[in-house]
C-alpha cells in the first residue's frame, strides 16, 4: 500500500537525501495545480492568453527576490496546469545547516 501525506496518497519524496537545497545552485522547478486543472491559462485561436490566477502566479514568480536574499530569478514560464522557472541560489555552498526549502512564504493557490 503506497504511503499516505497529510491523510492522501502520494508517491516517496523525489528528493536526494543527502543533498541541502538550500545550498547554492541551480534549481529546476515544477508547480502543478490540483487535479492538473487549466487554471493559468488557455489557448485562444493559437494565442496563449493569462488568466487572472495566471497573471498572479506570473507576479509572484517576480516578487521572489523581494522576500528572501541570494536569489537570482532564471528563465520562468506559466503554462495552462503548471508553471517552470529556475531559481538560482547564491548562498554559502558551504553551508551545512539543514535548511528547509518549502512553500512557507505564501499560500498555496
Amino acid at each position: 500500500m503506497a504511503e499516505k501525506f497529510q491523510n492522501k496518497y502520494r508517491i516517496p519524496s523525489t528528493r536526494l537525501q543527502n543533498w541541502n537545497y538550500g545550498w547554492a545552485g541551480a534549481h529546476f522547478i515544477t508547480i502543478c495545480t490540483a487535479n492538473r486543472e487549466y487554471f493559468f491559462d488557455k489557448i485562444n485561436n493559437g494565442i496563449l492568453q493569462l488568466s487572472n490566477v495566471g497573471v498572479i502566479a506570473n507576479v509572484l514568480w517576480y516578487e521572489i527576490k523581494n522576500h528572501t536574499t541570494n536569489v537570482e530569478l532564471g528563465t520562468f514560464i506559466v503554462m495552462p496546469n503548471h508553471v517552470h522557472g529556475i531559481l538560482v541560489l547564491n548562498g554559502n555552498n558551504n553551508n551545512t545547516d539543514t535548511t528547509v526549502v518549502e512553500t512557507t512564504h505564501a499560500l498555496s493557490l
